[in-house]
């Protein structure tokens, strides 16, 4: 068998032939055979104790259970495996007692993922290595490791699809859902080239690529929006209508990963990579069709929906949400894809309040506005329909023109919070809403109204700001919003005082120190722990305020961590510390939550530690000395510690 040198090396340094010498591996590879397997081709291998196992060398294969009546793509995967991992472990038990003769078929079965090349190692060379013991470590621990997942990854799965009543396998990757091979063409074809191409193949998407590089994607819609252009502008390159640099996934990411992507980011085609090659395609059509069809029927839905049917969305988004759950999507994607539905079903409110304006004789807006969003919906947290918390800018209008201005966005916020309210939106209770006149104005207005909580920072202020300081943009002119950031760049070049302040009022909501255990909780008599008080609202004020320290106004507050990390005011290992402990946090605040929605009982924030598996408390007490850390780091900055 001719192997090259640089193959020759990568099975030396794997531990079944480390520290062999060069002449003995050669003389053990005269009994392996070198196999090639072509991307979906089955890898057959015997349970008998004469065949042996497989060295995985390059590309991924996948262990999965073969059920005749399924189709390759619906079929359960138990296991992916990479290079360097060993294809037929469970065939060891043959090699280590008498070979097991088998009186039930064996449904297991192998694939290729891609082309794949291995080497077929028989157990006779697997005997002659036998007495070295870092040999005889390695497959051990192997097979300790790899039955520890399987068993692990069957229990749940069973367990969810007893509970749920589900076929399918709950965590599916990209790489099962993706077509391919992918239609593509080169930089500077012809525009009707490549939509004769699409036609040819009925695709809905071609990429374009340049020396072998992915650098654009043509979808149906670049390609409609081209015949709609004059006739000389029709007869250009692909260059000129793609769309550049598009959003890629990796062939090895979670069904869970894409359809985020493709709800926050507003696409419906991605590329699939494999390191820097395009290995397919995956479409919003493919993900739906697999799991959570109602997806999209939702997003059409929400933009289609008339005032009269806005209630029934509520419904919608909470099926979606409750089917995220027990699928066991982390929850810091749920909650992006959950508030990606709410904010599509705000932004159609927006629009019907505008309809109703026009339909009532108002015309269409003076001047351009933007509408924001705050609390948990401004942090991209909500899970669940909570109170409205928004407030609406508009552009400085002519002196003249002012009050007809004014008048005009007085009744549009009005009418938008009439149709967040009919949609099961509550009223805030603090009139923290653009019907108020204090939370709607013209941008110099906003200028005033923030320069005031600045120099007068009473307590209810400060309270006012710290909400306010949570927005979101969700709806409208994103230049007048880009003006709007600047009037608040002004603003803290002299807030040194105001920060202090919020700081200050900060020192009296610490963050619990519940000891090394939960049993330190029993021993000063608590029962329970409110999430949102104790935990979420520190948090968030803490990271809010080092943030505006540092210069930072805008953004989620994973994008705050991120934007501490880049200014050097947080180390990496700190906001990944940091970003796990929201996440759990949050977990268990959602969790609890939707449990006592779905019983029908008062949804609450106090979450009882009876409640909280064993592992759930310790990695609570985990999580908050994390954000009790975050929220001293605040305190130090400010000289309060």
């Amino acid at each position: 068998m001719k192997i090259d040198d640089q193959l020759l090396r990568q099975i030396n340094r794997h531990p079944l032939f480390k520290g062999v010498s060069l002449s003995e591996l050669e003389r053990l590879l005269r009994s392996c055979e070198l196999k090639q397997y072509s991307r979906s081709e089955k890898i057959f291998y015997s349970k008998s104790a004469s065949d042996g196992l497989l060295l995985l060398l390059s590309g991924l294969v996948e262990i999965y259970i073969d059920c005749p009546e399924l189709d390759d793509k619906e079929k359960d995967t138990l296991e992916v495996l990479q290079p360097n991992q060993l294809v037929g472990l469970s065939a060891v038990a043959d090699f280590l007692s008498e070979p097991v003769h088998y009186t039930t078929p064996q449904n297991l079965a192998v694939r290729a993922l891609d082309d794949c090349q291995c080497l077929s190692i028989p157990f006779s060379v697997l005997e002659e290595r036998w007495n070295d013991d870092g040999v005889r470590d390695y497959i051990l621990r192997q097979l300790a490791a790899r039955l520890k997942d399987v068993y692990s990854s069957l229990a749940e799965q069973v367990k969810q699809a007893r509970e749920w009543g589900e076929r399918e396998t709950f965590v599916r990757r990209v790489d099962d859902l993706m077509s391919y091979p992918v239609l593509s063409v080169e930089s500077g074809v012809a525009i009707y080239e490549a939509a004769q191409k699409m036609i040819d193949h009925r695709a809905s998407s071609v990429v374009v690529m340049k020396e072998g590089q992915l650098i654009g994607i043509i979808t149906e819609k670049d390609m409609v929006a081209s015949i709609l252009e004059p006739l000389n502008a029709r007869e250009g390159t692909v260059d000129r209508i793609m769309t550049a640099t598009p959003f890629t996934i990796s062939r090895q990411a979670y069904y869970y990963e894409a359809i985020s992507l493709f709800l926050t980011k507003g696409i419906k085609h991605l590329p699939v990579v494999d390191g820097d090659q395009v290995v397919g395609m995956v479409t919003l059509s493919d993900l739906l069709r697999k799991k959570h069809k109602g997806t999209v029927k939702m997003v059409q839905a929400i933009e289609e929906a008339s005032h009269e049917k806005l209630p029934e969305v509520k419904e919608g988004i909470s099926y979606i949400l409750s089917s995220l759950l027990r699928d066991g999507t982390p929850i810091l994607h749920t909650l992006d894809t959950v508030t990606s539905l709410y904010d599509r079903l705000v932004r159609h409110c927006v629009d019907l309040a505008l309809q109703s304006m026009e339909e009532d004789g108002h015309g269409l807006a003076p001047v351009s506005f933007c509408w924001l969003q705050m609390g948990s919906a401004g942090r991209r947290e909500q899970f669940m329909l909570t109170d409205q918390d928004h407030f609406l800018i508009f552009d400085d209008p002519l002196p003249e023109k002012r009050e007809e201005v004014e008048y005009y966005f007085a009744l549009l916020g009005q009418k938008i919070v009439r149709h967040l309210e009919w949609a099961g939106y509550a009223l805030c209770r603090g009139k923290m809403m653009a019907s108020e006149k204090q939370w709607r104005g013209s941008l110099t207005q906003w200028e005033e109204r923030l320069r005031g909580w600045m120099i007068h920072a009473t307590n209810e202020k400060l309270m006012l700001a710290q909400n306010f300081f949570s927005f979101r943009f969700v709806y409208g002119d994103p230049l007048l919003y880009g003006r709007f950031l600047e009037k608040i760049y002004n603003q803290l070049d002299r807030s040194g005082i105001f920060l202090f302040r919020l700081a200050q009022v900060e020192k009296e909501q610490p963050v619990p120190q519940l000891g090394d255990r939960i049993r330190s909780l029993f021993r000063l008599e608590r029962k329970s722990i409110d999430i949102k008080k104790e935990a979420l609202f520190p948090f968030h004020h803490a990271l809010q305020i080092l943030a505006l320290h540092h210069g930072v106004v805008d953004g989620t507050p994973r994008e705050k961590i991120q934007h501490l990390v880049n200014k050097d005011a947080m180390t990496s290992a700190f906001a990944e510390d940091l970003l796990n402990a929201f996440s759990t946090v949050m977990r268990i605040r959602v969790e609890y939550a939707w449990k006592k929605y779905e019983r029908q009982e008062e949804v609450s924030s106090v979450v009882p530690f009876s409640y909280l598996r064993s592992n759930e408390k310790d990695e609570l007490v985990r999580a908050l000395k994390v954000l009790r850390s975050l929220q001293n780091h605040m305190f130090a900055e400010f000289g309060l510690l």
